[in-house]
């Protein structure tokens, strides 16, 4: 059994198969991490998920030389991983955005499941008038940029699609937030 130095090592060469022994190595570290926190709006699974992503990230900045063990300098990112994606999910700035569907293309989700016709006439009325009342408070880049967040994009994927700059990206939910606060009132 090659060691954690051996391995990343080998996984930085370029070796998949031991990048992916160093991974199956400490996911129980990971899992184990991810199950003391909780997550708002998400599951265990999603912060095994940043658990994970904490492990890969200690992977490539680990330096083989340190005296530090790999073991320990994991267990650290990934903590850290776990807990700062818990706190920007926290964030009261991004709440309305966390708590929000995209009403411009899922609107079936916020329909009764039987509706009576009267119903039904009513419910496609609001919606038509929520939709109406978006994308006339957002410019198009704005509702661009809205629709690739909410189907879960990260800034800088949308940022790239866009051909902008992350603070674009960031500036945009900025305007986006404060002109749809009128859907919270």
């Amino acid at each position: 059994m090659l060691s954690d130095n051996e391995l990343i090592k080998k996984a930085k060469a370029g070796d998949s198969i031991a990048l992916d022994a160093l991974m199956s190595r400490y996911k129980s570290l990971a899992s184990k991490i991810a199950r003391n926190y909780f997550l708002i709006g998400g599951d265990y699974d999603d912060l095994v998920q940043e658990a994970m992503i904490g492990l890969y990230k200690a992977y490539t900045s680990y330096d083989t030389s340190s005296k530090t063990s790999f073991s320990t300098f994991a267990h650290m990112c990934i903590t850290r991983n776990v807990q700062s994606a818990i706190k920007i999910a926290n964030r009261k700035k991004n709440a309305i955005l966390n708590q929000s569907v995209d009403i411009l293309k899922q609107s079936d989700t916020l329909v009764s499941p039987n509706p009576s016709p009267d119903e039904k006439l009513i419910q496609n009325e609001n919606i038509e008038s929520i939709k109406q009342n978006i994308q006339g408070s957002l410019s198009k880049f704005e509702q661009q940029v809205l629709s690739m967040f909410l189907k879960g994009y990260s800034y800088k994927d949308i940022a790239t699609k866009l051909s902008v700059t992350n603070k674009s990206i960031d500036n945009a939910l900025s305007r986006i937030r404060k002109k749809l606060s009128f859907l919270m009132e």
